[in-house]
């Protein structure tokens, strides 16, 4: 049998496919290999990782990458192995290599189950970007699930940290497809002539981002009119370069206003009182998290502050692992792990 002529090998350009292509390429010209460079494309299989995959596996190796899949199987769901093994025969089939499957153990213990599932996913990727010594590990999340995650932060009042959603590029982790609408991703699989694998834990109601996905973004989008989506993603784009601005603020005085305390850590009060509200807080959060490894609640690191502009003369404020006290104009942060 005659071998297929490249132009049949290949799927037909268009629009969709054109962009996501353009997409990942941008995103591999972030990196900057030594030499010949591995990533990996986080395969589950469904439409938005099926078309990162094909892009990825098309656009590697003009960047002077070579590109493998990662195929993580979370054991929650019958038949979760043949799911696996059919994502993993696509992303051979797509030229992509190597392709590694890997089971976790999902527990949850005081996390609800998406949480953990996604904690044990991101591990497994870790370990194995760092066993095959490869550059990034590319996601397959798009502009839908930026807009997803920005309502669900503003809903739980999880302040500017989930308002300004998930990063394009953070550590080695790569998401080329945040600008790309998930129907583009639909659209592409559809075009190469891929069949993806419509996971149905994206349409229970049980879980709040399916509601947010099919009841309150439609609402909004007839209500309000099109484009929602975007603008979501807009807002949180906009608000990172204000929060990323503002860490560089906190981080360029954070060592001119703190000096160590006996079995802690204090900060200056006169310096957090000449400093805006944005600020102190952040400066406040800054000290808990970087000192102790306590993430501070609204509640908790208003509470803090409160040692700063309202200062009565009252005792020190008692957070989860950390105790915080006004003593000789300092705010000393101790640690109660250990007493």
């Amino acid at each position: 049998m005659p071998t297929p002529a490249a132009s049949e090998r290949r799927p037909r350009l268009t629009p969709a496919i054109a962009d996501v292509r353009r997409a990942v390429r941008e995103a591999l010209a972030t990196l900057a290999p030594a030499g010949p460079a591995l990533v990996l494309v986080a395969l589950s299989g469904g439409p938005d990782s099926l078309a990162l995959a094909a892009a990825t596996a098309f656009e590697a190796p003009r960047a002077g990458l070579s590109a493998g899949a990662v195929i993580i199987d979370h054991g929650l769901q019958s038949g979760s192995a043949t799911v696996a093994a059919r994502a993993a025969a696509q992303a051979e089939a797509l030229g992509l290599s190597p392709v590694i499957v890997r089971r976790v153990e999902v527990s949850s213990p005081g996390a609800g189950p998406e949480a953990a599932a996604r904690d044990a996913r991101y591990a497994a990727l870790a370990a194995v970007r760092t066993e095959l010594g490869a550059a990034a590990v590319l996601l397959g999340h798009t502009l839908d699930d930026q807009a997803e995650t920005v309502l669900l932060g503003l809903a739980r009042g999880a302040g500017p940290a989930s308002l300004t959603g998930m990063d394009a590029a953070r550590d080695s982790l790569l998401r080329p497809l945040l600008g790309i609408r998930r129907s583009a991703t639909v659209a592409a699989c559809a075009d190469a002539g891929l069949v993806p694998w419509n996971d149905p834990h994206n349409r229970d109601s049980a879980y709040a981002r399916v509601r947010v996905r099919e009841r309150v973004l439609p609402v909004l989008e007839a209500e309000l009119g099109p484009g929602i989506a975007e603008a979501l993603a807009r807002t949180a784009q906009q608000l990172r370069e204000d929060s990323e601005a503002l860490d560089t603020i906190v981080e360029e005085i954070i060592e001119e206003i703190v000096e160590h305390a006996e079995a802690g850590i204090a900060v200056s009060v006169a310096a957090l009182l000449a400093n805006p509200a944005a600020l102190r807080n952040r400066i406040i959060r800054f000290v808990s998290l970087s000192e102790f490894g306590v993430s501070l609640s609204r509640a908790h690191t208003l509470a803090v502050a409160s040692l700063v502009t309202e200062w009565h003369g009252q005792a020190g404020v008692d957070l989860p692992g950390v105790r915080v006290k006004r003593e000789a104009g300092l705010l000393v942060f101790t640690s109660t792990n250990d007493q």
